[in-house]
């Protein structure tokens, strides 16, 4: 019989079901050309490379407390375009433009979406993402999580990011769950892996790139939801 049977899953959003990286990268795309003429001389990769070094920074910031979500909103394109020797002026109207074109990329990883269905109609599941509430519940709304969900958590709502205690405390009191019966599907070693096992909960890494920390911590390692549908399924 698998080892993992949990009485509760819960799932990471953004790069464990739904494909950020992918819709982070296709937005900088339509911005890069949406504003062809201020990019002059600055290549989409050099735009994404730079655009991802410092909006990774300024989230580990905000993790912190270290500033709140309006510097970051100003800081990743403000900085970005001053490190790229750009008018750093036009972070506010290219921030705006970013998220418009944002949405217009989400979409499942694929593969993901008939197994997370299959799962949610097999066991109770729930939703623990960190990111901007108002963005985080479109993406909620938009892909069908509030109707197959039974907790649904953002961490902006709660005060802090995972991996911080308060939310897995939050998340296993709201299922009424012992804490070793919650299953914790995610792809980030700190986020994920680290914050589950902190909470006593078993943990799913979802990877394409383990390291020698999280394949010790985790209690499955996979890089295909087929793995993760076989382990729970097969006795």
């Amino acid at each position: 019989m698998s080892h993992l049977r949990p009485k509760f899953i819960y799932f990471d959003l953004d790069d464990t079901l739904l494909d950020h990286k992918k819709a982070e990268k296709a937005g900088l795309k339509d911005v890069h050309d949406h504003f062809e003429d201020f990019f002059k001389g600055v290549s989409l990769s050099e735009l994404i490379a730079k655009y991802h070094e410092i909006n990774s920074g300024l989230w580990m910031e905000y993790g912190r407390g270290e500033i709140d979500r309006h510097i970051l909103h100003r800081r990743r394109f403000e900085e970005t375009f001053v490190a790229l020797g750009l008018d750093g002026a036009m972070h506010e109207e290219a921030g705006k433009v970013y998220m418009q074109y944002y949405r217009n990329h989400w979409e499942w990883i694929e593969g993901t979406k008939e197994i997370f269905d299959k799962i949610a109609s097999s066991y109770p599941v729930g939703i623990i993402t960190n990111g901007f509430a108002e963005t985080q519940w479109l993406k909620i709304d938009q892909f069908g999580f509030k109707e197959i969900s039974n907790a649904l958590i953002v961490s902006e709502e709660i005060g802090v990011m995972k991996p911080h205690p308060k939310i897995f405390d939050h998340a296993t009191e709201l299922v009424n769950v012992e804490r070793e019966e919650i299953l914790y599907v995610g792809d980030s070693l700190s986020s994920d892996v680290r914050g589950g096992k902190n909470a006593s909960w078993k943990v799913a890494w979802f990877t394409q790139n383990p390291i020698k920390e999280g394949e010790e911590l985790a209690d499955l390692v996979f890089s295909d939801f087929r793995e993760l549908e076989k382990t729970l399924f097969d006795s």
